[in-house]
């Protein structure tokens, strides 16, 4: 089981942002590999840390694990919101200039040994259309990207501006005295190295573009808008000690004919008829898992609810499934024939037609509240 990312900082549930940013700069600088060589548990627990910051230390992703815990990032296909599985690439690429001019606390910012500054390529976004059933139950999909990659046969030679640090420094003199600068290599654009070769079908980088067909595993609970990573699927950089940025995942949940969604739980509008109320009957209804039979008790109301448990949509964090919530209408005919208004005629003085509600008999506030609890 993971950890929990407040626990790993060091941090409580109401720390704020800069709280957060302190204690993972505090933990980064404790564990960093330049202070830990060859040291493989203070390694771990660097990635951890950088983990956690990446969602603690992000608005939306923050919220996300609050309400959902580790599943809300944890997708089956090695994705998520977190760092899933990130590399020490990633977590230089991403967090390296943190603590001030590309350095983690006067270690090496951009690898190991204090030495070449890692350059990540840009990430990619894509949206992906779910039916209501793909949701319920997971799906893998297969999506063709068009990203960049570095081209076979381009070579790199050591920038000369930067000798290969992939920064520059520049010292100002102003009002408060002489101050030092640094800002990432403008010949090389940070990757430390410059292009010695290429071949023809190169850009400028020594970049082509490639379509590449990418599996995604999709979790089942997942809500519209919701954002999922499969990291280094995005554009690659130019470089040899480069990283592949990373393929961002957008939600969409395409509407279903019969049924709404409400978090978890579903809602289904019955139809039946007046005869249908009074005599009983068994009526067939759509569900994410096909369709089911269910029995209507003679004398149903209009208004009444029936919950099927666990017939929704799984939790996210796999606490079970919602309820599917199937509501009764009773259907009135706009028109009638003759035999037909003279029956309903002769009922008007019956007793047994006239309205006599009881305490069994919510009213519709009571049946909402019921809905919503």
């Amino acid at each position: 089981m993971k950890k929990d990312f407040y626990e790993i900082l060091g941090v409580d549930k109401s720390a704020t942002a800069d709280q957060i940013k302190k204690a993972y700069c505090k933990k980064a600088v404790e564990f960093h590999p330049d202070k830990n060589p060859g040291d493989k548990a203070a390694e771990e627990k660097f990635k951890e840390a950088a983990e956690a910051y990446e969602v603690l230390g992000d608005a939306d992703k923050k919220a996300k694990y609050d309400q959902y815990g580790h599943a809300a990032f944890d997708g089956a296909g090695g994705f998520g919101g977190g760092a899933g599985g990130m590399n020490m690439d990633d977590i230089f690429s991403q967090f390296g200039d943190i603590f001030g001019g590309g350095g983690f606390g006067g270690f090496g910012g951009g690898g190991f040994g204090g030495g070449q500054r890692r350059v990540k390529g840009s990430n990619l976004r894509i949206k992906v259309r779910l039916t209501l059933e793909d949701i319920a139950h997971g799906v893998e999909k297969k999506v063709k990207v068009k990203r960049k990659v570095q081209a076979a046969g381009v070579t790199y030679n050591t920038c000369s501006t930067c000798n290969g640090s992939g920064q520059v420094t520049r010292i100002q003199n102003t009002i408060l005295g002489r101050m030092q600068t640094a800002a990432p290599c403008p010949t090389c654009g940070g990757a430390g190295q410059s292009i010695a070769s290429k071949p023809n079908n190169a850009d400028a980088q020594g970049m082509v573009t490639e379509e590449e067909t990418v599996s995604i595993k999709i979790p089942a609970g997942v809500t519209n808008d919701m954002q999922l990573k499969v990291s280094g699927k995005g554009n690659e950089a130019p470089g040899k000690n480069s990283v592949a940025g990373d393929l961002l995942v957008v939600i969409e949940e395409i509407e279903h004919e019969y049924l709404k969604r409400e978090g978890e739980n579903l809602h289904y509008d019955l139809y039946i008829s007046f005869a249908e109320a009074a005599l009983g009957a068994s009526k067939e209804i759509d569900t994410v898992n096909g369709k089911f039979r269910i029995k209507i008790e003679p004398g149903v109301q209009a208004g009444k609810i029936l919950r099927m448990k666990g017939k929704g949509i799984p939790s996210l964090n796999s606490y079970g499934s919602g309820d599917l919530l199937i509501h009764v209408n009773v259907w009135t005919p706009k028109t009638l024939n003759k035999e037909q208004k003279q029956f309903f005629e002769s009922m008007l003085e019956d007793d047994n037609f006239a309205p006599h509600p009881t305490k069994a008999d919510k009213s519709f506030f009571d049946k909402v509240k019921e809905m919503f609890s």
